[in-house]
């Protein structure tokens, strides 16, 4: 029997977003046990196993170049990975994370469902 994966607590998820503040509208939402991340109308990443996790795009990687990547869970397209010193510095986390969003394209509207007759 293959072990449970490791779920976030709504603690460290209160933390991250505590963190993220500095950079504007920043919430989560549950998405398949874990957390989706948003800044604005943008949906910037994802918190899976208690880590955060950051849509890569060119103008997140020229502000910051060294942080590693690694998809959040299988499956899924690498990630940048948020690093605990980057974690304990909100404003660098907030440039990081306001530049990532600033390069991505805002969330099309929901349809809505049609009602079954």
């Amino acid at each position: 029997m293959a072990a449970k994966p490791k779920r976030t607590s709504p603690e460290t998820m209160a933390y991250i977003l505590d963190q993220l503040g500095a950079a504007g509208d920043v919430r989560a939402r549950k998405m398949f046990g874990e957390y989706g991340v948003y800044c604005g109308d943008r949906f910037i990443g994802v918190v899976c196993a208690d880590q955060l996790f950051i849509k890569p795009t060119p103008a997140g990687a020229a502000l910051e170049p060294d942080l590693g990547r690694a998809p959040p869970y299988e499956g899924a397209k690498p990630s940048v990975v948020i690093s605990p010193d980057m974690l304990e510095d909100p404003d660098r986390l907030a440039a990081f994370v306001r530049a990532t969003a600033d390069a991505l394209p805002p969330q099309k509207p929901r349809r809505k469902k049609k009602a079954v007759s």
